[in-house]
């Protein structure tokens, strides 16, 4: 399929006709693989093309998925939730895989350049949030957008976060990650001007169930400009980042 744009400028020059466009726009926006319906108008329609969940699929599938959209010029896949195991096997049946062990994602194609102005932050409360700020810190940067990483600034020792202010400050958006009691989205959302995206983890004690203690503090926050993301959602937050921060530079 050719993109829009070679597409548009095909009925420019007057070496493609209106109609033959037309049926070109409105040819497979999506291919039926039996086990998935690709869809491949996801990048006109949002910006960015469709990214394969890898948890709960075979091998198999995620590398028939890959093949449907190599074959449809998308020539950069991401893929979230993704085993060793899996990535493994995904080479060993001749997908061109980088894998990031930290955040369990694997990328067909490379990074690009960052696009846009600014920069999004990811910060984490403790070292034990990086998995999670990995993943929407990669999905970010394969979004175009450039992320700057401050890890293990929570609240248990405050003047780590103030050393840092003028990142904090000079953010397009903010990605704050904490489990425990999730009091970093606070202490963020009341020092800058700033979006926060904030996004409560899985980790703690017993009392934290799992990080539903860091979801609620989040929600209750009594700073301003906070939203929050599912427990552990780093995609969720780092694709929402990469959307605002495009809207910014534009």
């Amino acid at each position: 399929m050719l993109e829009v744009r070679e597409i548009l400028e095909a009925v420019r020059d007057g070496s493609l006709g209106v109609d033959d466009a037309l049926l070109k726009l409105k040819e497979k926006p999506f291919e039926d693989v039996g086990y998935a319906k690709v869809d491949l108008h996801r990048k006109l329609r949002q910006g960015a093309a469709e990214v394969i969940y890898g948890a709960g699929k075979t091998t198999e599938q995620i590398a028939g998925i890959i093949r449907v959209m190599l074959a449809n010029n998308q020539d950069l896949i991401l893929i979230t939730r993704l085993s060793r195991e899996s990535a493994n096997e995904l080479v060993n049946l001749g997908i061109n895989l980088e894998y990031h062990e930290l955040a369990k994602i694997g990328i067909v194609g490379k990074i690009p350049e960052p696009k846009y102005s600014g920069f999004v932050l990811a910060a984490t409360g403790g070292t034990s949030d990086i998995p999670v700020a990995e993943e929407a810190a990669l999905t970010c940067e394969v979004l175009g957008s450039r992320v700057v990483r401050l890890f293990d600034v929570g609240v248990a020792g405050l003047h780590r976060v103030l050393n840092h202010i003028d990142e904090i400050m000079s953010a397009n958006v903010i990605i704050a990650i904490a489990g425990m009691e999730g009091a970093l989205a606070s202490v963020l959302g009341g020092l800058t001007d700033s979006p926060v995206i904030a996004v409560p983890t899985s980790v703690g004690y017993g009392a934290s169930f799992g990080g539903i203690s860091a979801l609620l503090s989040m929600l209750n926050s009594c700073a301003s400009g906070i939203s929050v993301v599912n427990i552990d959602n780093g995609f969720g937050a780092g694709y929402l980042a990469a959307m605002m921060n495009r809207k910014f530079a534009k």
